[in-house]
């Protein structure tokens, strides 16, 4: 009998052996472990029920070392926790739920997973393949490696540092290679050539921090093509978006033909995944939404195209990352289950260093279970109506209606942050600048104030940066400015105040001049004169010229002068204070519309939104805005996902059911009065430009 079974017997008992049937899920036996009951004397490791050797585990109190090996056997009761057979979905929430209880499952999992056994590298160890490598831990396998046609001449040309790996439902889906170096570049456009390869998936930036992640392998500009050997790249197109950029590239190789043989490739890159850090799940899942909108239709209409090209900079643990993630949704959609361990085993058989560390693997089961919990949010324009009225309609069983389920779920998925995650705004000579100590920024996404003011003043302001549809960092959110920081003026593009307190309001003093060239200076450094108004209903702006003092001694020696910045104010009267929602929306979206087209013929700065409370009014303006973005530019609606997003760095924001809802009413507001408007203008406008190339 196992250790297993055996631990769940009290000594000398004579109840019958019970053992675990096939067909039981293993995930399912850590909570049916019986207690031990011992007769005496210290038990074995092995006779310690789950429970609380993973409890011991997690304390420190048992070393981890101690356990590992014992989780490969599988005879041992510690083994029945790795989800060795693939998962149906219905229970992988489940086994999401044990990892949050016992976060060591992570370790023991990846600790088992990777000890595969090794396959020959020869190719990759040879003295000319050797400098070919970025990192000598992410090198491919004999058996699976990419292999190029020889060029004549020219020992080992036939070397790339590339991999065929296997999804769970097809072999050889994916190309995984290192990001091309100087030295490699032409070997990576032979190898998309000669692979028919369907797109690139690309996980780093060209730079992260000083160090160079991966060259430019695409032209700098769409107005020039490049060769790279006999491979000629041009740009055709490309769109910005948050998180990830996508190109289309027009390829053609002159030593088979002339350019009408040439073939269109698309480029996503992932631009917002620094190395050594994960992203955030809900970017992670639409930029593989966005993949596989063109890679699916393209592999189920035409089977001759070849695998996708995936790659970071070295080919390793980003790229695991996403092939996990990847693979195992497309399973999912399939077969309707999971096979998070399974997968792990097979690209640590396919490759050296794909996922290559716990957080890693952890952040695979997170957007995984997000997947899950979310699902599809989005739905085209077009049925934007008649969405909002079933959104309305309680569930008879929960009793509550789809707007309330869904605020739920993001609730539920907002981050907490410490004390220690905001440290900048609980310093002493900084907790008098917060109107609410209890909103206070975390220090990885605050702006930080860098402009000389003299000994009173700090890097800190209570504001934090959120992301838009098409750019990160968009926004701004702060609060009204207190008395301590009216000198602390963000430079931006356009500042938009979400409300009007009271004249001489001790509160909320004002922190803009209001009548025309009067001038205000704030600290040493900033002076703000209006250069002129203009007030409509329920809306009114300035214009600012804002001057900055050079105070720096280096600046001075060089002759350095700061230019003068244009600013624009937008301030909404028609949202009285202690009100959740304004009392005429068309203002506000007439306000978000004139913030956009002033921020057109502005080059700097993002668009910094002042609340009363820095938690208030912001959220449904933010969310609102970039789900607006998103209707203009995709014809979709995905307000669920927008709150999300403008929540990762402030969870006060959106605070309640009704803003959350107003969003929704925001959004169709402008559908029904400005969008075929601004459809047309940009078709003009797009035309226009077109004539004058």
């Amino acid at each position: 009998m196992s250790h297993a079974a055996a631990s769940g017997m009290s000594q000398g008992s004579s109840d019958k052996k019970k053992y675990r049937s096939r067909s039981t899920s293993r995930f399912v036996d850590l909570d049916k472990q019986r207690k031990v009951k011992c007769m005496g004397g210290t038990p074995s490791l092995s006779s310690i029920p789950n429970t609380i050797k993973l409890s011991m585990l997690n304390s420190g109190l048992l070393s981890f070392d101690r356990v590992k090996l014992e989780a490969r056997d599988a005879n041992n009761s510690l083994s029945q926790t790795i989800p060795d057979r693939q998962v149906p979905l219905k229970f992988f929430l489940k086994l999401c739920e044990q990892r949050k209880k016992f976060p060591v499952l992570f370790k023991l999992e990846f600790q088992t997973a990777i000890k595969v056994e090794n396959n020959s590298i020869r190719h990759a160890t040879r003295k000319n393949n050797v400098e070919k490598n970025q990192n000598q831990k992410c090198v491919p396998y004999d058996y699976n490696r990419v292999v190029l046609k020889k060029i004549e001449g020219i020992p080992d040309s036939d070397y790339i540092n590339a991999s065929y790996v296997d999804s769970l439902l097809k072999p050889n889906a994916y190309i995984v290679t290192q990001g091309p170096t100087e030295e490699t570049v032409v070997d990576f456009w032979r190898m998309i050539w000669s692979e028919n390869v369907s797109a690139i998936i690309m996980l780093t930036k060209t730079f992260d921090f000083t160090k160079v992640m991966c060259v430019q392998y695409w032209p700098a500009s769409k107005e020039k093509d490049e060769f790279y050997g006999d491979i000629n790249i041009a740009i055709v197109k490309e769109e910005q978006l948050a998180n990830f950029q996508i190109r289309t590239f027009r390829i053609y190789n002159k030593s088979e033909g002339d350019s009408s043989t040439s073939r269109d490739i698309l480029q996503f890159h992932f631009t917002e995944w620094h190395s050594h850090s994960c992203p955030f799940s809900n970017a992670v899942l639409e930029f593989r939404r966005r993949v596989r909108a063109v890679v699916g239709n393209i592999i189920t209409a035409n089977s001759v195209i070849g695998p996708m090209l995936v790659h970071c900079n070295d080919g390793g643990g980003r790229s695991g990352v996403y092939l996990a993630v990847d693979a195992n949704m497309e399973l999912a959609e399939e077969e309707e289950c999971f096979h998070v361990f399974g997968y792990l085993k097979k690209l640590r058989q396919s490759r050296k260093g794909l996922i290559e560390n716990v957080d890693q693997y952890k952040f695979v089961y997170d957007t995984l279970e997000e997947y899950l919990c979310c699902g599809n949010s989005w739905f085209p324009v077009s049925k934007l109506s008649e969405k909002l009225k079933e959104k309305s309609i309680k569930n008879p069983v929960t009793k509550i209606n789809e707007y309330q389920a869904e605020y739920d779920q993001i609730c539920k998925q907002t981050p907490r942050f410490s004390i220690g995650d905001c440290a900048g705004g609980h310093r002493a000579d900084n907790r008098d600048k917060n109107r609410d100590v209890l909103c206070v920024p975390p220090d990885n996404y605050r702006p930080y104030l860098t402009s000389f003011q003299g000994n009173a003043f700090t890097d800190y302001i209570n504001a934090v940066f959120v992301d838009g549809y098409t750019k990160p960092r968009e926004y701004i959110v702060t609060e009204w400015p207190v008395a301590k920081t009216l000198g602390e003026f963000l430079e931006c593009a356009a500042v938009v105040v979400t409300c009007s307190p009271p004249p001489a309001s001790q509160q909320y003093p004002a922190f803009w001049p209001e009548k025309k060239k009067q001038s205000i200076k704030y600290g040493q450094v900033f002076t703000i004169t209006c250069k002129a108004s203009k007030h409509f209903n329920n809306i009114k702006t300035w214009e600012y010229v804002i001057n900055k003092k050079i105070v720096s001694l280096t600046e001075l020696m060089a002759g350095v002068k700061a230019p003068a910045k244009t600013c624009k104010l937008f301030q909404l009267t028609c949202w009285p204070m202690g009100h959740k929602v304004p009392t005429s929306t068309n203002s506000l979206v007439e306000l978000m519309n004139m913030v956009e087209q002033w921020r057109a013929k502005m080059d700097y700065g993002p668009v910094c939104i002042v609340s009363p409370d820095g938690r208030s009014r912001a959220g449904v303006y933010c969310a609102a805005n970039a789900c607006i973005e998103q209707v203009i530019q995709h014809g979709e609606v995905d307000i669920f996902q927008a709150v999300k997003t403008v929540r990762r760095n402030r969870p006060q924001l959106v605070e309640n059911i009704t803003e959350y809802k107003y969003g929704y009413d925001l959004v169709l507001h402008y559908v029904l009065h400005y969008l075929e408007k601004d459809l047309k203008e940009k078709e003009k406008e797009k035309e226009k430009n077109t004539g004058q190339n």
